[in-house]
């Protein structure tokens, strides 16, 4: 099974062979290294520019506004933030040209702890991101969903945010990406470059088939009755895990991966707790003023009355950084312990 790096690396191919992407362009995103990650190795139109997200930001705009697709990485989501105004410009363009001039732009920036990334390369941004009008944002939490999405960020008229998770970029999936071979070892051999000398290498693409993750639609990836948990990411994972030890204690866990941060699955979210009655919301991004602060709202606005228990949100400490130590980083952004404990805690509130 492919890892999310290679998934990327195939979903990019077929957007440059199939899709109409002309530029893949970033910090170290062309040869030989193929982007700290190596998403993007072996591709044909990846090319490397200088240290600047702010001009990698306005090139994309300016490639999109000609009509051309294009999608431009920041290598690290944390040197994001000196964009902000170009990305705030790239979401109303479409809006304050009247409908008149699209954007089909992805830029794909990795996220999140769990690299021991310390206070410079441990942000996630889906809370600023949320907050983005006119963007769509997108975050997968395995390889079949990041091929997936990729496919789709790329067809989109809109501009959009991929944030890959920087923890599992070399997490491998359960489900076969649709072409791709079914051993490791061969597609390691066919699209992963050699150590050493690359400047003769080539990718031997798999035929890879068509599969589309829509924009704006979740999953659920445990079935339950006892309480929803909704997240994305890395911390996707972890609540299946937690759902999956809690199962045999006969508490009975829902769980959603939410894909999208926006536009999101309203309708799954709803239906869910209104099954289950108890609802608890999953991110690492900080506390104050987080995303699940408005999904928490939400659920509690529209479906207060057929709620069991007040909606719960747990998310990372409102700390100025990540420290490097592990004891520091896995204090700081939740983790299986913290997910299984909110749980337990909502599982015991009785109507």
């Amino acid at each position: 099974m492919a890892n999310m790096a290679q998934a990327i690396r195939m979903a990019l191919h077929v957007g440059e062979s199939q899709l109409g992407v002309k530029d893949i362009f970033g910090q170290d995103v062309g040869a030989p290294l193929g982007g700290v990650f190596t998403a993007t190795q072996g591709l044909e139109t990846a090319w490397n520019t200088p240290l600047d997200e702010r001009g990698i930001i306005g090139m994309a705009m300016g490639i999109a506004m000609t009509g051309d697709r294009c999608v431009a990485e920041i290598q690290f989501v944390d040197y994001i933030f000196n964009t902000m105004d170009l990305l705030k410009m790239a979401g109303n363009t479409y809006w304050s040209t009247n409908g008149g001039c699209h954007l089909p732009l992805v830029v794909m920036s990795p996220v999140g702890a769990g690299i021991r990334g310390s206070l410079y390369h441990s942000h996630s941004f889906d809370a600023w991101a949320s907050r983005l009008p006119g963007w769509k944002v997108v975050i997968p939490s395995t390889p079949l969903d990041a091929y997936g999405l990729m496919l789709s960020a790329i067809e989109d008229p809109n501009p959009v945010l991929y944030l890959n998770p920087k923890a599992l970029m070399r997490v491998r999936g359960k489900e076969l990406i649709p072409g791709e071979p079914t051993d490791e070892k061969m597609l390691k051999s066919m699209i992963d470059a050699p150590i050493g000398d690359r400047s003769q290498w080539k990718a031997d693409w798999p035929k890879l088939e068509d599969f589309r993750v829509p924009i704006g639609k979740g999953k659920v990836t445990r079935e339950g009755t006892d309480l929803t948990v909704v997240s994305y990411g890395r911390q996707l994972l972890m609540c299946n895990d937690v759902a999956d030890k809690l199962r045999d204690e006969n508490i009975s866990v829902e769980v959603i991966d939410l894909r999208s941060i926006y536009p999101y699955d309203w309708q799954l979210i709803k239906s869910s707790v209104r099954k289950t009655r108890k609802v608890l919301f999953v991110n690492e991004d900080t506390e104050v003023t987080n995303f699940g602060e408005h999904l928490a709202l939400r659920v509690t606005r529209e479906l207060f009355y057929e709620l069991w228990a007040a909606p719960a949100v747990l998310a990372a400490q409102n700390l100025p950084g990540i420290g490097l130590h592990p004891n520091l980083e896995e204090s700081t952004v939740p983790q299986p312990h913290d997910i299984e404990r909110e749980i337990r805690q909502l599982f015991k509130e009785q109507p």
